[in-house]
This record gives structure tokens, C-alpha cells and sequence, in this order.
């Protein structure tokens, strides 16, 4: 149409337009953080559900278990999740809003609180999966050792056993390390937000 501005009269006019800044209250900034407390509580709530009731099976298989090898990786199991529920515990324990925070010291609390979850996710391999790997391994041995006669291809069975648990963890590291990424956006969020 000969009555159209080109495509890049448009581009940067639109460039050129100022944006309002955000503008967010003390309320609404509590009430965003409450939220996310909830959020990391449920979570957390979750994590210590599946590590007690995989150290109930783990501890069950550490005493009725008749291979020595078996025992030793669930107990090594048990060992990983006590762990895991520790340092969820210590590291990603959800801490409350103090009622007497003004807008500033408001945001510095929630912009600090989403760094600490997104430094926890980021380093999953360290502190959850990877203190589960020496227990999945040895059970892993195990029924290559206990059983060799009862399996027609008892390495198979390792090798699929070893490719499932690398997919399961693989996709769990990468789940978090997604989910810290959301985070840092949220981060650079309320910093744009704070210079505003």
C-alpha cells in the first residue's frame, strides 16, 4: 500500500517510544514472595515424602536383603536420602518475609531468596543426585553378582539398569538446571525493576 511507512520507520519509532517504568508496592512485592515461599514449601514437603519412603524401602532392603552387596548399596541408599533431606533442609528451607521490611529491603530479601534456591537447583548434582550414585551403583553390582545364573544376559541387564539411571538423573539435573534459568529471569526481573 503506497500509504504505509516503510518497515523501518515503523521499527524504530516503535523503538523510540519510552516505556513505562514498573512500578510494583511494598504489598504486592509480600505478597509475590509469600507465594514463593508457599511454592518452595510444597516442593520441599515433596522431596522429604520421596526420601523417607525411599529410605523406608532402602532400610527394608539393607535388612531383609541376603546378598552383603545388596545391603551395602541400600544402606548407601538410606546414607544419600538422610543427606538429600539434610541439605534441602539447611540450603532450600523456605524463610519467611519479616513484617517490617521496607520496599527496598523487601525486593533485596526476594531477589536473595530466588538466588539461594537457583544457586541450590544449579548444583543438583552435587548434594542429589550425585550422593545417590555410589547406592545405585553397588545395588547395580549386585544383581549383576547375586543372581548370574537366574539372568540369560546378566551384563544386559547392568548395562540397561546403568543407561535407565543415567536417563533418569540426566533428566532430573536437567529439569532443575531449566528451572534455575526461570529463576535468574526472575532475578534480572527485580534488578531492572530496582533500577527503575
Amino acid at each position: 500500500m503506497p500509504n504505509e511507512p516503510p518497515k523501518n520507520d515503523l521499527q524504530s519509532l516503535w523503538r523510540s517510544q519510552s516505556a513505562e517504568p514498573v512500578n510494583m508496592s511494598l504489598e504486592e512485592i509480600r505478597k509475590k514472595a509469600r507465594r514463593y515461599q508457599r511454592k518452595i514449601w510444597r516442593r520441599n514437603a515433596r522431596e522429604y515424602l520421596a526420601a523417607a519412603a525411599v529410605a523406608a524401602v532402602m532400610t527394608f532392603q539393607a535388612v531383609s536383603a541376603g546378598d552383603p552387596l545388596r545391603r551395602v548399596g541400600a544402606a548407601l541408599c538410606v546414607a544419600a536420602m538422610l543427606y538429600v533431606a539434610y541439605h534441602l533442609h539447611r540450603g532450600g528451607s523456605a524463610r519467611a518475609v519479616p513484617e517490617d521490611l521496607a520496599l527496598t529491603s523487601c525486593l533485596e530479601f526476594h531477589r536473595r531468596e530466588l538466588e539461594r534456591q537457583r544457586d541450590l537447583l544449579r548444583s543438583v548434582w552435587r548434594w542429589y543426585l550425585g550422593p545417590m550414585i555410589p547406592g545405585m551403583a553397588v545395588i547395580g553390582l549386585a544383581g549383576l553378582v547375586a543372581n548370574p545364573s537366574r539372568m540369560a544376559h546378566p551384563k544386559l541387564f547392568v548395562a540397561r539398569y546403568g543407561v535407565v539411571v543415567a536417563l533418569v538423573f540426566f533428566g532430573v539435573g536437567r529439569l532443575n538446571r531449566r528451572h534455575a534459568g526461570r529463576l535468574q529471569r526472575q532475578i534480572d526481573a527485580l534488578d531492572r525493576l530496582g533500577r527503575e
